[in-house]
């Protein structure tokens, strides 16, 4: 598997449109959950973290 820069500055472009989409649709939304985010515990957040983490990394190894 080989990775040059024009795919890495690909991914961080997709990255920033979709996290640049929740609050350009919904800030109230995107504010109500950040509030209910912080009433997590930490031990959740980095399960929740990590979890995603995986996944993201099952999907670009089966996308390869």
């Amino acid at each position: 598997m080989s990775f040059g820069w024009n795919d890495l500055l690909t991914a961080l472009a997709l990255l920033l449109i979709l996290e640049g989409l929740v609050p350009f649709i919904s800030p109230a939304g995107m504010k109500k959950t950040y509030e209910q985010l912080i009433r997590y515990p930490e031990k959740t957040l980095r399960i929740i973290g990590f979890t995603s983490t995986i996944a993201g990394i099952l999907l670009l190894f089966l996308t390869d």
